[in-house]
């Protein structure tokens, strides 16, 4: 990510939105498991760098809605490019595909943080 300018969480949070635009920031971090106070300043820089548009909402000014603009959606092909050629030396070093790991690796965070609540 270094060829994009992109941090890893940066990446993650951008990851959110191109499989769904339009997120409120709450929304994002529940996803990720970040709090806004960690995240505001990834959403920040992302928006300095033109590739997220924060909004306040209309009706409750305490709501964020966060879009990807037009370089933003472009970046996705970019990082595709990079990613493709890793993903391949992955399945052949393990067998196994980033993307299906990534999921396993979020759906554990899932079940630690229902653990967490039920105690």
């Amino acid at each position: 990510m270094n060829e994009l300018n992109l941090t890893y969480p940066q990446f993650l949070v951008l990851n959110i939105l191109w499989e769904e635009d339009g997120l409120k920031v709450n929304e994002i971090g529940k996803r990720l498991h970040l709090d806004s106070g960690t995240l505001t300043p990834l959403l920040k820089k992302l928006e300095a760098m033109n590739y997220v548009k924060r909004q306040r909402g209309e009706a409750d000014e305490r709501t964020v809605h966060v879009e990807l603009t037009y370089p933003g959606k472009s970046l996705q092909a970019k990082v595709q490019d990079l990613i493709d050629p890793l993903n391949k030396k992955f399945i052949a070093d393990s067998g196994l595909n980033l993307i299906e790991l990534n999921q396993s690796l979020q759906d554990m965070l899932v079940s630690i943080e229902t653990l967490k609540k039920a105690n």
